[in-house]
């Protein structure tokens, strides 16, 4: 397995970025034509975490079929569970701590730095890797 450089990562992070801004700016806009204003609680709440919901949904989606989204295509990089496969119960962990290790001031990912196979934490904790379908 060949680990994809930091710049190939952060490329397809940043198009992940991109294509997700898409998926919620629908996603709230669906919401909003359904439940209204979103502006005050509780309803703000529940438009924050139905916003998670998705972007969950679409990174555990993707993982769990054929382990790449839209821009790990175009980047040629993919997730794989070292131990198996990625069933959904992985990738929902995965995600879970990503997004948990960035709410952290990217903690989870600055660990990269110090890990001894350059994995973010998340990767290290559920035993899955960022591998390149074809090698830098």
């Amino acid at each position: 397995m060949h680990t994809p450089s930091l710049m190939r990562r952060v490329a397809a992070a940043l198009y992940d970025g991109l294509l997700l801004a898409a998926v919620l700016f629908f996603s709230a806009f669906l919401f909003l034509i359904v439940f209204g204003s979103a502006v005050a609680p509780p309803k703000r709440y529940f438009f924050q975490i139905y916003l998670l919901a998705v972007m969950g949904a679409y990174f555990v989606w993707f993982w769990t079929h054929g382990g790449q989204t839209l821009a790990m295509k175009t980047w040629k990089i993919q997730v794989v569970a070292v131990h198996g496969t990625m069933t959904p119960a992985l990738a929902i962990a995965r995600y879970l701590l990503a997004a948990a290790g960035l709410g952290f001031f990217g903690a989870g990912w600055w660990w990269m730095l110090f890990d001894r196979e350059h994995l973010p934490l998340h990767d290290r904790l559920t035993g899955t890797r960022v591998i390149a379908v074809v090698p830098d």
